[in-house]
Formats: structure tokens, C-alpha cells, sequence
């Protein structure tokens, strides 16, 4: 990929295995099953996983994983560190925020329709076009509906 995003330059500890993961929205309906979809897939090697919400919802404890984990404040601070945040948010905090995470290090993962007519994000189903996923000039992957999802993966 030439031009565009890329990552924030950051050293990594040394001998880190997985990935930093955050969740944005994790206290949401979504969000909460993101984390279940999570605590299934224990394989994925996660070094740390970021809950993190708004001021409502931070300092909230969950468990993932087996462990308590405490809901962070959104704030761009959150995002050092961070290998993939997904974002489970209204549009509005999605516009605001993936950019300041991909910014910071992060490829953001968008659920809400903030990019999804973006032409310099990839509007990513994985069982048709995974591929594109290494396209991200922004540094930003969007999805499209849940009921297009649906509808691709009945389709094979």
C-alpha cells in the first residue's frame, strides 16, 4: 500500500504475543456480544482487551475472559497501544472516533454506517472480499448492515 494510512510508529514489548484489542461501545447490546463472541474464541490470542464507553458506562467492571476488566472513558489516550478497536457506536461517535484511534496506531472497525460510502474505506464482508481489508487509506474498515451480512452469509 502506498500513500494513505499507516500505523503509528511504537515499540513493542519484547517477546508480546496477540494483539491489544478495544472494544468502543462495550457496555452496548452489541458490544456485549462482541465480548461473548470473544470469551468462544479463547484461541485468539489477546494480550490486553480495552472495554471502553462514555462517561455513563466507564469504570463499570466486566468480565471477559474469566477476568474483571474496567470500562475505560472514550478518550484518544485509550487508543495508544491499541492493534484493532472495534467500534459498536451511533454514527456520529464512529465519525468522531475511528479516525482519532487509526490515528493513534489502531486499525478501527466500524459497525455503524459512518463510512460505509466512504470510497477510501473498504466496506469489508469476510466471506466475500477479506482481501480489501488491507486496502485502508484511513485506517478504517466498515461493514455493511447486519441484514446484508445476514443475507451474504446465506448466500455462501
Amino acid at each position: 500500500m502506498t500513500g494513505g494510512w499507516q500505523p503509528a510508529e511504537r515499540a513493542e514489548p519484547a517477546g508480546r504475543v496477540g494483539a491489544v484489542l478495544a472494544i468502543v461501545g462495550a457496555t452496548g447490546a452489541v458490544g456485549s456480544t462482541m465480548i461473548e463472541i470473544i470469551d468462544a474464541r479463547e484461541t485468539v490470542p489477546w494480550t490486553e482487551i480495552r472495554l471502553v464507553a462514555s462517561a455513563r458506562s466507564a469504570g463499570k467492571v466486566l468480565r471477559v475472559r474469566g477476568e474483571d476488566v474496567t470500562v475505560r472513558l472514550l478518550e484518544p489516550e485509550v487508543f495508544d497501544g491499541v492493534d484493532i478497536a472495534l467500534f459498536d457506536v451511533p454514527d456520529e461517535v464512529s465519525a468522531e472516533w475511528a479516525p482519532i484511534a487509526a490515528a493513534r496506531g489502531a486499525v478501527a472497525v466500524d459497525n455503524s454506517g459512518a463510512f460505509r460510502m466512504d470510497p477510501e474505506v473498504p466496506l469489508v464482508v469476510p466471506e466475500v472480499n477479506a482481501d480489501e481489508a488491507a486496502n485502508r487509506p484511513k485506517g478504517i474498515i466498515a461493514n455493511p448492515n447486519c441484514t446484508t451480512l445476514s443475507m451474504m452469509a446465506a448466500m455462501g
